[in-house]
């Protein structure tokens, strides 16, 4: 009876992501390879010609673009998630749950919502202009929307809770009695963070600068609404090719170059993870 009921939902997690993960990626790769149609939008031609296409300097700049919006992101939010996950863990123990829980709070609610409200807020006739002009701090309002540091503020506001949370995993798990020993030993707080927290924290860090990297190069709503169309991420020019252009096959050809992206990130954590736990094992 039990090895039945196991079965049935190992079958049914299987069925699952055979027939909503497994085929639609499938089917992107498939049409990868051929040919657009205008009546019918893919034609069953067979051409190298989409892979080939992202090769041309007008979609390279629009990948380095967005590569280096999400970079910057990252950094960003690396900058502000450490300190964060770090004043967590000095938290008492009876309050962390809450903070932890003030952090997911966001997440209840539809990011494309959240970010309609940051773009009410930031903009000139927002509430943080309206602020800065009733304190005299600035004499006129400042446009800041529709601008490549407005998008990064997007990405920030959206992620940030996604690098926290596996650096206060990280930092949680800190062997306490090896910062006593390093203290004991004559080291200051400068050698103690570079020496024993940053390394042990490492695995966190790659795992937080994942989280936040992969998705932000594909949230193109964030672009739209925050960046206008001079600010695009490749996110923008996927949904181009098939919402607006309706040029399946290119922008089949684009999610799968962004997918072995991902997976080439992906595979790199891993390898690094398994070095840095290595190194751990045998100190």
């Amino acid at each position: 009876m039990r090895n039945g009921f196991q079965k049935s939902v190992i079958a049914l997690i299987v069925g699952w992501l055979a027939l909503f993960v497994f085929l639609p990626n499938l089917m992107i790769f498939i049409t990868s390879f051929l040919t657009r149609d205008d009546a019918h939008f893919v034609s069953a031609v067979f051409t190298l010609s989409n892979y080939t296409r992202l090769l041309d300097p007008l979609y390279a700049e629009v990948l380095l673009h967005s590569l280096n919006m999400a970079l910057i992101a990252t950094l960003c939010c690396l900058l502000l998630g450490y300190p964060f996950a770090w004043c967590l863990t000095m938290l008492p123990a009876r309050l962390r749950p809450l903070m932890l829980f003030l952090l997911i709070v966001p997440f209840w609610t539809n990011s494309l919502i959240r970010i309609y409200g940051l773009k009410i807020f930031l903009s000139t006739r927002g509430w943080l202009n309206d602020f800065l002009l009733s304190i005299g701090l600035i004499d006129k309002p400042f446009r800041i929307i529709y601008t490549p540091e407005a998008v990064v503020l997007g990405l920030i506001y959206i992620l940030l809770p996604f690098m926290v949370l596996p650096l206060y995993s990280s930092l949680e798990k800190l062997d306490k009695p090896l910062l006593e020993a390093a203290r004991d030993l004559g080291a200051g707080k400068i050698q103690t963070f570079f020496r024993i927290i940053l390394p042990l924290t490492m695995p966190g860090i790659i795992a937080g600068c994942l989280l936040v990297l992969i998705p932000a190069m594909g949230l193109f709503y964030v672009a739209d609404l925050m960046g206008g169309a001079k600010n695009l991420l490749i996110g923008n020019v996927i949904k181009s090719q098939f919402l607006n252009i309706r040029d399946w096959p290119f922008g089949a050809a684009t999610s799968i170059v962004m997918t072995l992206l991902m997976g080439l990130l992906l595979l790199i954590y891993w390898r690094v993870a398994r070095l840095l736990n290595n190194k751990v094992d045998l100190g």
